[in-house]
C-alpha cells in the first residue's frame, strides 16, 4: 500500500485504556500530553474528567494540537454498572441521566463523537424488549446531545460472553437493525466496530462490516485474549497486540485493515478515526506498548 496510514485515517488512541487509572474521570492526565505531543496520532479518544480545571487544561491543550478529540461515555456507563437498555424503567433511566450528565464535558473537551455501549445482555426471550428500551434510550440521548452539538452519537458493538462484557449490544447484525430505528429520530446515529472484541463476537471483518458497514461511522483496533481463564486479560481486556495468548496481530490487523480501505471507511478525503485501544499488564510500560501498536499497524499497512 502506497503511503502511510495517516493519508487515510486520524489515527488515535484510548486514554482511559492505556491510563486506566483515568476510567473514573479522575486522576494524573498528564498522558493527555504524550499523545498530543507525538506527531503519529492525529487523535484522542477521551471520557469524563471531573475535575473542571483538568478538563478545562485538557480542552485547552487539544485545541491546540489541532487533534481531533472524541468522547467516550463507555467509561461512566460500566463503572457504575449503569444499564441503558434495563426492563426497570427507573434503572434505564438513571442510565440516560448520567450519560446526559457528561454531554457538557464532551462539548467543552471539543469533542468531534460521542460514544456509549449497550447495557447488560439479557435472556434471549427478553431481547426484543431489551432492544426496545435500548432504542428509547439512544433516541432520547440522542436528543439531549443535538441540543448541544451536532456531533454523531456513536453505538459500540461488544460480545455476550460471560467472561467477557456481555452485553445486548452484541451481534454487529442486531447492532443495524438498532441503528436503522434509531437514525429514523437521531440521523447522525451511526456504529462503532473495534478489532479487539470481533473474535469474541465470533466474527471475521468482512463478516461485521457485510451486517453493520452501512452504519459505522468509528473504527478501533487492538487484541483480546480468549478462554483462558488463568489469563490477566482473560475477556474484553484489551492487551497489546501480538500477546501470544491473544487473538489478533499482523495478519488479523491487515485483514481489518484491507475491509476498511476496500469499503471505504479508510478514505484521504475524510480521514476517518481509526484508533488503538490497548493497556499494560504485568511489566509492560505504556512507552512499549505504544510502539509495540505503531511497529503493527505500520506492519499490517504495508500488507494491505
Amino acid at each position: 500500500m502506497k503511503g502511510s496510514i495517516q493519508e487515510y485515517a486520524r489515527i488515535g488512541i484510548v486514554h482511559f485504556m492505556l491510563w486506566k487509572d483515568c476510567i473514573g474521570g479522575e486522576g494524573d492526565f498528564s498522558g493527555v500530553r504524550t499523545v498530543l505531543d507525538d506527531p503519529y496520532f492525529d487523535a484522542i479518544e477521551m471520557s469524563w474528567v471531573k475535575d473542571a480545571a483538568q478538563r478545562a487544561e485538557i480542552a485547552k491543550a487539544v485545541e491546540k494540537s489541532g487533534k481531533t478529540i472524541a468522547f467516550g461515555a463507555q467509561p461512566v456507563l460500566l463503572t457504575q454498572k449503569l444499564d441503558l437498555n434495563s426492563l426497570d424503567d427507573g434503572e434505564r433511566k438513571r442510565a440516560v441521566a448520567a450519560v446526559v450528565g457528561a454531554i457538557p464535558q464532551a462539548v467543552e473537551l471539543g469533542a468531534r463523537g460521542f460514544a456509549l455501549l449497550s447495557g447488560f445482555d439479557v435472556a434471549e426471550a427478553d431481547r426484543g424488549r431489551a432492544t426496545g428500551k435500548l432504542v428509547e434510550s439512544l433516541v432520547e440521548i440522542g436528543g439531549e446531545l443535538k441540543k448541544h452539538a451536532d456531533i454523531p452519537l456513536v453505538l459500540e458493538t461488544f460480545d455476550r460472553l460471560t467472561y467477557g462484557k456481555n452485553r445486548l449490544i452484541g451481534p454487529n447484525a442486531e447492532a443495524a437493525a438498532v441503528a436503522r430505528e434509531v437514525r429514523k429520530s437521531v440521523p447522525k446515529f451511526g456504529l462503532m466496530i473495534d478489532l479487539s472484541h470481533l473474535p469474541l463476537q465470533g466474527e471475521t471483518p468482512s463478516q461485521a462490516w457485510d451486517a453493520a458497514g452501512p452504519y459505522v461511522v468509528h473504527a478501533h483496533m487492538g487484541n483480546c485474549v480468549m478462554g483462558k481463564p488463568d489469563h490477566p486479560m482473560n475477556g474484553d481486556e484489551h492487551p497489546p497486540f501480538c500477546d501470544p495468548a491473544g487473538e489478533n496481530c499482523v495478519d488479523e490487523l491487515t485483514e481489518y485493515l484491507s475491509v476498511l480501505l476496500k469499503n471505504g471507511y479508510l478514505d484521504k478525503t475524510r480521514r476517518p478515526i481509526l484508533s488503538f485501544e490497548v493497556c499494560i499488564y504485568g511489566d509492560l510500560t505504556r512507552e512499549a506498548v505504544i510502539a509495540q501498536s505503531k511497529e503493527t499497524l505500520d506492519a499490517a499497512w504495508r500488507n494491505v
